[in-house]
């Protein structure tokens, strides 16, 4: 029997451990649920135990990071593989069809709170390696590194890298926390945005105030923050931050081109979101925005009364969730110190601001050439049928800048979600089709892999 007959033999209970996992609320940002962080941590160590690998729970400042290895024969090329186990605050529970950490099968779909980010996607590689254990099959020694902290910025992962270089030495590193084009369309991402997030606080009146009695007097913390906010992009959707484009790099002619060859349907993405327009930095397209521009949103915003019925007040603060995604040569504590400067500065002197730094990460692009590269292709063809096209993808992981610094390795990100998936939102899914396409892609890159290194 080789894997893929293990595999397809097994499938029913690779997905049934899926699910218990799903069912841990695993939610590294909120301290109620520390206790179920580690309960994932200890569920992930089991299972890659029985799966064949020695495996260590590491303790951090923070949540733990599950280490594990399979040493076949030193001469043999090594892959390191890279998951979280931790997930996004399900938050709000309410506009969910189902509960978040009860996961359930809709439509050849799993619908739960880390279905796809990164759960599904870590444990298809824990999967693929049981099924090549279990035939005999592994060509390449294995060793992972699982943590629980991706969702907060992984604070804890650069120390725990740097201090293990040598446990950590591979050929490859192996993530799949990112998305192919569509089911029909395989693809692989090679370049990711990365990311500086922080948080701004407004104070006006040293208390809140009647909005009768002082409104029109006293600048509203609210009002005023918004006009900040506002100001930060043009009518042409440019950051206005000054020096924040001295470091953006700029793509050629051909390669925008290049871009462009990727499938996508300007009509079909607006369906989907079920807008009637979309909207961005001016002479750039949807796909360009988003792969090679740089962007700032707000992730959330508040301040005074949002409570039932009302309440005529003048609030004495107000807060907002900034991000700003950034595209290679950006750094991230340059470009949070940009910002903080420029905030402060365009404040008027009605209200005093406060800008807090919470995380951030480098923008990575990754090279077509290598033999790690030419083996997750081939295994995409051998299992799909079709040559996967490169991609650049909005999103951040911020560790793959550390893992190119600190280990100097390309890491191959051969993620199988879709953008459909709804990671971070209510209903996040996973398609079947995925999980099991992903496995079976991974055991055939592990057989291209020592291949083309050996």
């Amino acid at each position: 029997m080789d894997p893929i007959q293990h595999f397809e033999a097994n499938k029913e209970n690779y997905l049934n451990e899926l699910l218990d996992l799903l069912r841990i609320p695993s939610v590294s940002a909120d301290s109620k649920f520390k206790g179920d962080v580690r309960k994932a941590a200890e569920f992930v160590k089991v299972k890659l135990e029985a799966a064949g690998a020695t495996a260590e729970l590491v303790e951090t400042p923070g949540h733990p990071i599950i280490y594990a290895e399979k040493i076949v024969d030193p001469a043999l090329p090594t892959v390191l593989v890279y998951g979280h186990y931790d997930v996004q605050p399900a938050d709000p529970y309410e506009l969910w069809d189902s509960p978040p950490f009860e996961p359930v099968i809709k439509n050849e779909r799993i619908y739960a709170r880390g279905a796809c980010d990164d759960k599904g996607q870590m444990y298809m590689h824990i999967k693929a390696f049981e099924s090549l254990m279990q035939t005999d099959s592994l060509s390449c020694n294995a060793k992972f590194m699982i943590e629980g902290e991706e969702e907060v910025g992984s604070s804890h992962l650069e120390d725990f890298v740097k201090n293990n270089k040598e446990k950590l030495k591979a050929d490859v590193i192996l993530i799949s926390d990112t998305s192919i084009i569509s089911n029909d369309t395989p693809s692989i991402t090679v370049g990711l945005r990365g990311l500086s997030y922080l948080e701004v606080e407004v104070t006006g009146p040293n208390r809140d105030l009647h909005s009768g009695v002082y409104g029109g007097a006293v600048a509203n913390p609210i009002n005023v923050l918004c006009e900040m906010i506002n100001s930060l992009q043009d009518e042409n959707g440019k950051i206005t931050i000054p020096g924040f484009y001295d470091k953006v790099e700029e793509l050629s002619r051909d390669q925008r081109d290049e871009m462009a060859k990727a499938p996508f349907d300007l009509e079909e993405y607006k369906k989907d979101l079920k807008i009637d327009d979309v909207k961005g930095e001016a002479g750039f397209s949807t796909i360009e925005r988003t792969g090679i521009r740089p962007s700032l949103d707000v992730n959330g915003i508040w301040g005074g009364y949002i409570g039932e019925g009302a309440k005529t007040v003048l609030p004495s603060k107000a807060h907002a969730k900034i991000s700003m995604r950034l595209v290679p040569h950006q750094v991230s504590d340059e470009i949070t110190e940009l910002f903080d400067k420029h905030f402060k500065a365009i404040a008027p002197k009605s209200v005093k601001v406060k800008v807090t730094p919470h995380h951030g990460g480098e923008p990575a692009v990754i090279s077509t050439e290598s033999p790690a590269y030419q083996a997750a292709s081939k295994a995409f063809e051998k299992a799909w049928g079709k040559t996967p096209i490169p991609t650049r993808e909005g999103g951040s992981i911020p560790i793959v800048a550390l893992f190119q610094q600190e280990l100097e390795l390309d890491p191959i990100l051969m993620g199988f979600g879709l953008d459909s998936d709804a990671i971070h939102s209510p209903n996040e899914s996973y398609g079947l089709f995925n999980f099991y396409k992903g496995i079976e892609t991974i055991c055939h890159f592990y057989q291209f892999f020592s291949e083309l290194e050996r």
